[in-house]
C-alpha cells in the first residue's frame, strides 16, 4: 500500500511528457523533425538510469528522452565500447603522442596546424584560431631548452667518464666515444617495462664504452695468453651492465634536486620523471601527469640550482573529477566554445541554458562504501576538468554508473584545437574505466551517446573499436561490423534481425580503412554526444504531441500480457507511492481507460522492470 515519502529509501520519480516533436539538433532540417518520448525526472537512481540507457534513453539535464526510431528524422542508436577490449587506432595514438610532445615542449604548433587535413578536421579549419604568438614562441623556446638539457646531461656523463679514467677504473690510452642522451619517444615507451611511462631520456654510452674496451683488449689478447682467466675477469667487470651501474652511482647525487631520477637498466642509463602517476582517490583527482625534469645549472656550470632557475619549461597536465555543480570558469569556457566553435548566437548561450543542459542532474549520488561495488569517486554526475599549467582548457561532462562511464558532452578552449582534445578525452575516459574495474568489477563499458549513421558528423564514434549498437526493438547489443551493412541500406533497422546475431555468432571486428578515414578531429563533433534542448522546447508536453491519427508504431498491442498488465506500475500521488492496482478503483471508466493506455505506453518504453521500480508521478 502507500508509503510516506519521508521513511522510504530514495527512489526515481518521473513525470511522463508523452511524445515530443521538435526541430532536429543533428540534421537541422526544416522539413523533418526529431520525434521522441520524453520524461522529466525529479530524481533518478543510478541503477534506474543504467537500465534506461540500455533501452535507448539519454538525458539532457533533468529531461530524459528516447528517439522514436521508426519516425524520427535521424534514428539514433546507443553505442558502447567494452573498455578492456578497446583497440586504439593509429590516429588516436597519434593524438596522445602529440599532447605528450606539447607537454614536453617539443611540439611545433605551426607545423601541426599546417598539416591538419581539412577533410577530417572541419571544426578546426572553420572555427578554431591558432595560439597567440606568445604561445608559439613559448613552444619553440621549450624545444630549444629540451635540446640544451640533453646536451647538459651528456656533458655530465662525460665528466664522470673522465673521472673514472683518472682513477683507473676505465683504461687510459684508448679513444672512448662521446656520450649522448636522447629523448625516449612515446612509441618506444609502450614496449618497455611497467613504469616506463615516466621515462624521459636514455643513453646507450655503456654499450659503446664496453665495445671500445673489448676491441682494445682483443689487440692485447696474445700477450695475455698465459693468464686467460684474468682477461675474462676484466671483460666481465666492464660489461655494459657494470659500466652503466658505475656511471649511475656517480651521477645520481648530482641529479638529486633536478626533478629527475636515474637508473641503470640492462646497460642503458635511463632518466625518469621523479614524480609518479597519482591514482584515483576519493578527492576526485583522476591522475596527474608526472612533473617533468627541471635541469638547472649554476653560473660555473658545475652544480644544480633551485626550480626558480628552471631552464626546461615543461607543461603540466592535470585532470580533476568534480561532482556536477556550477563553476563560473567552466561556464565562461563553455560560452567561448559555443560562440567560436559552433557559431551560436550570444543570446542563446545563457547561464540558465548552460545550467539546464550540463549542470542540472536528477541522478542521486552514491558515495564509496569500501565493499568493491562502488569506485572511489562514487556514482553520479561529474565534470572532468583538464588543466594545463593551471589553465582550464577542457571540461568533459560525464555520468558514472554501475556498469559504465557515460560521456555526455565536452567543451574546450578554441586556442587548443590543434591538440584534438575530444579524442584525447575519450582516450582518458576509456582508460579510467579500465583502471577503476579494480574497485568496481561491474564497471566495464564506455558509452559514447548516440551513433547516427545518417549524420556524417556523428559517425566518428564507430572509430572507437570494437563497439556495439543497441537494437531499438529487442534491446540486444549488436557488433558494429554486423550492423553497418544494414545501416548502409536504410536509416532504421532492427539490428537483432541480422542472421549472424540470430545464430548467436559474434564475429571478430574488422578494422576498415574507410571507417578510419571517416574519423573526425574534435572538430568532427567529437564533443557533441548530446544535444541541448532549446529553451522554447522545454515544456512541450502532450498538447504538442504527434496527432492522434498517426499510428503508434512503438506501442505494443494489448495482446502482450506483460505490457497490458499495468497493475504493478508504481504511481506517485500527493506525496505517497502506491501501485496502480490499489488505486484503480478511484478512477471512473473514461479516466481509467485513458490512464491505462498511458501506463501501457510508459511500460513499453521504459521496460516492465523499471516501470515497477520508478515512481510515475500523477502530481
Amino acid at each position: 500500500m502507500a508509503s510516506s515519502s519521508t521513511d522510504r529509501p530514495k527512489e526515481s520519480v518521473v513525470v511522463d511528457c508523452g511524445r515530443r516533436r521538435t526541430s532536429c539538433g543533428y540534421c537541422r532540417s526544416s522539413r523533418h523533425h526529431s520525434i521522441s518520448h520524453g520524461m522529466w525526472a525529479h530524481s533518478l537512481t543510478v541503477d534506474d538510469y543504467q537500465d534506461l540507457l540500455d533501452r535507448g534513453w539519454r538525458r539532457s539535464g533533468s529531461f530524459l528522452y528516447k528517439p522514436e526510431m521508426e519516425r524520427t528524422c535521424c534514428p539514433s542508436y546507443t553505442i558502447r565500447l567494452k573498455a578492456s577490449d578497446y583497440v586504439p587506432s593509429k590516429e588516436q595514438l597519434r593524438v596522445s603522442r602529440r599532447i605528450q610532445r606539447f607537454l614536453d615542449g617539443a611540439l611545433d604548433v605551426k607545423k601541426v596546424e599546417a598539416m591538419e587535413d581539412p577533410n577530417t578536421s572541419t571544426k578546426s579549419e572553420n572555427h578554431s584560431r591558432p595560439m597567440s604568438g606568445e604561445s608559439l614562441a613559448a613552444g619553440n623556446d621549450g624545444k630549444d631548452e629540451v635540446e640544451e638539457s640533453l646536451h647538459y646531461l651528456s656533458n655530465k656523463i662525460e665528466s664522470v667518464i673522465h673521472i673514472f679514467i683518472e682513477k683507473g677504473e676505465f683504461p687510459s690510452g684508448i679513444q672512448l666515444p662521446k656520450a649522448s642522451v636522447k629523448i625516449v619517444s612515446q612509441g618506444k615507451r609502450k614496449f618497455l617495462v611497467n613504469g616506463s611511462e615516466d621515462l624521459l631520456y636514455s643513453s646507450n654510452i655503456a654499450f659503446q664504452i664496453a665495445a671500445s674496451i673489448k676491441r682494445a683488449q682483443s689487440c692485447d689478447k696474445v700477450g695475455n695468453d698465459s693468464n686467460p682467466s684474468k682477461v675474462c675477469e676484466k671483460e666481465n667487470e666492464l660489461s655494459p651492465k657494470t659500466i652503466s651501474e658505475k656511471l649511475v652511482a656517480s651521477l645520481d647525487p648530482t641529479l638529486k634536486n633536478s626533478g629527475l631520477s636515474i637508473r641503470a637498466c640492462n646497460g642503458h642509463i635511463n632518466f625518469y620523471a621523479s614524480s609518479k602517476h597519482v591514482s584515483l582517490t576519493g578527492s576526485g583527482k583522476i591522475a596527474s601527469v608526472p612533473k617533468k625534469s627541471r635541469m638547472e645549472r649554476d653560473i660555473g656550470g658545475n652544480g644544480l640550482m633551485g626550480p626558480q632557475y628552471c631552464q626546461v619549461k615543461r607543461r603540466k597536465l592535470e585532470i580533476r573529477l568534480n561532482r556536477s555543480s556550477f563553476d563560473p570558469e567552466e561556464y565562461a569556457l563553455y560560452k567561448r566554445y559555443q560562440l567560436k566553435v559552433h557559431n551560436d548566437k550570444p543570446q542563446s548561450v545563457t547561464e540558465s541554458s548552460y545550467r539546464m543542459f550540463l549542470v542540472d542532474t536528477p541522478l542521486l549520488q552514491v558515495f564509496p562504501n569500501g565493499d568493491s561495488t562502488v569506485p572511489p569517486c562514487g556514482f553520479g554526475s561529474f565534470h572532468q576538468q583538464y588543466l594545463i599549467d593551471g589553465k582550464l582548457v577542457a571540461v568533459g561532462v560525464i555520468d558514472i554508473l554501475p556498469k559504465c562511464l557515460s560521456s555526455k558532452y565536452l567543451f574546450w578552449d578554441p586556442d587548443f584545437a590543434f591538440l584534438s582534445l575530444g579524442k584525447y578525452s575519450a582516450f582518458q575516459e576509456i582508460g579510467w574505466v579500465k583502471e577503476n574495474q579494480v574497485y568496481c568489477p561491474s564497471l566495464q563499458y564506455y558509452y559514447l551517446g548516440y551513433y547516427i549513421h545518417s549524420c556524417n558528423k556523428m559517425r566518428y564514434k564507430a572509430a572507437y573499436r570494437p563497439s556495439q549498437l543497441l537494437c531499438p526493438l529487442r534491446y540486444q547489443w549488436v557488433p558494429f561490423d554486423v550492423a553497418r551493412p544494414l545501416l548502409d541500406r536504410r536509416p532504421y533497422v532492427v539490428l537483432s534481425d541480422a542472421p549472424i546475431v540470430q545464430n548467436g555468432e559474434s564475429p571478430l571486428p574488422q578494422i576498415t580503412d574507410d571507417i578510419m578515414g571517416r574519423e573526425f578531429d574534435d572538430g568532427g563533433q567529437e564533443d557533441a554526444n548530446d544535444v541541448p534542448m532549446l529553451e522554447d522546447e522545454e515544456m512541450v508536453e502532450s498538447e504538442s504531441e504527434c496527432s492522434d491519427d498517426e499510428p503508434d508504431l512503438e506501442t505494443t498491442s494489448n495482446d502482450d500480457p506483460e505490457i497490458s498488465d499495468v497493475s504493478k506500475v508504481l504511481l506517485g500521488i500527493k506525496g505517497s507511492h502506491v501501485k496502480y492496482k490499489d488505486l484503480r478503483i478511484a478512477f471512473g471508466p473514461e479516466q481509467r481507460s485513458y490512464l491505462e493506455s498511458q501506463l501501457q505506453r510508459y511500460r513499453k518504453v521504459v521496460g516492465t522492470v523499471v516501470s515497477e521500480r520508478m515512481v510515475y508521478s500523477l502530481g
